[in-house]
């Protein structure tokens, strides 16, 4: 049990939220498999071309596209989280998720605490390395129904790296939070540390079913939401 008594809670998603077996068993494998259908049917789309922008492709050239593919590819066999990757991503996710197909994960205590944290005036809000337009698809379509309302706002890598304490003060800074006041869950170590390197509040999250434990580190650690208590 750790108490928190700030006004604020940012939340990771894979290994916190919901299971990092969703992401990696359900969600990369169907990105891989409609990755040629996406490129073909929205190729030339605008919204494609932020796409290529991120990642250095000119879609006015006759082989863009193969090397739109070639690059998304291979930015997935090095599980990159590269904005641009995150991106296409989130597109390709977008039919799976509106089509039915994709259900996303949350832990079972997930939407009721949630709840509980907003009637008890705290604001949640969401740093993960996957895209916004991505989260936002991800909790309006999960096993417990749209969850999207429960969240005030979300931050992805355009905020900066996970890993980088100067991306936790800007969140601060954009929240209008003191750090101290933002407890952030996470299941990376190397996240919370540089949270907690910005002023934040941390707490360490360690699913028993999903990630084997993290060494011994000096951020308290939950197995459930339901161990935070609000003071």
């Amino acid at each position: 049990m750790i108490e928190h008594s700030g006004r604020a809670i940012l939340l990771d998603i894979e290994g916190t939220t919901s299971s990092v077996s969703f992401v990696y068993d359900v969600m990369f494998p169907f990105a891989r498999r409609e990755l040629d259908r996406y490129l073909d049917d929205h190729w030339g789309d605008d919204e494609i071309s932020p796409v290529c922008e991120l990642l250095s492709i000119d879609p006015a050239d006759k082989e863009g596209k193969a090397q739109l593919r070639a690059e998304a590819l291979r930015l997935m066999d090095a599980d990159s989280k590269t904005t641009g990757l995150k991106k296409l991503q989130g597109l390709i996710w977008r039919s799976g998720f509106e089509s039915g197909e994709l259900k996303a994960h949350v832990y079972d205590e997930v939407p009721d605490v949630l709840r509980a944290w907003n009637e008890a005036g705290r604001e949640i809000r969401i740093y993960s390395s996957g895209s916004i337009a991505a989260q936002k698809l991800f909790f309006a379509h999960t096993i417990a129904g749209d969850l999207l309302n429960f969240f005030q706002s979300h931050y992805d890598t355009t905020v900066g790296s996970k890993h980088e304490d100067t991306s936790y003060t800007a969140i601060a800074a954009d929240w209008k939070m003191l750090p101290r006041e933002i407890l952030f869950i996470s299941d990376i170590v190397a996240e919370l540390d540089a949270a907690q390197s910005a002023g934040l509040t941390t707490a360490l999250c360690l699913r028993p079913t999903d990630t084997p434990p993290e060494p011994q580190t000096r951020h308290a650690g939950i197995t459930d939401f339901r161990q935070v208590q609000l003071v």
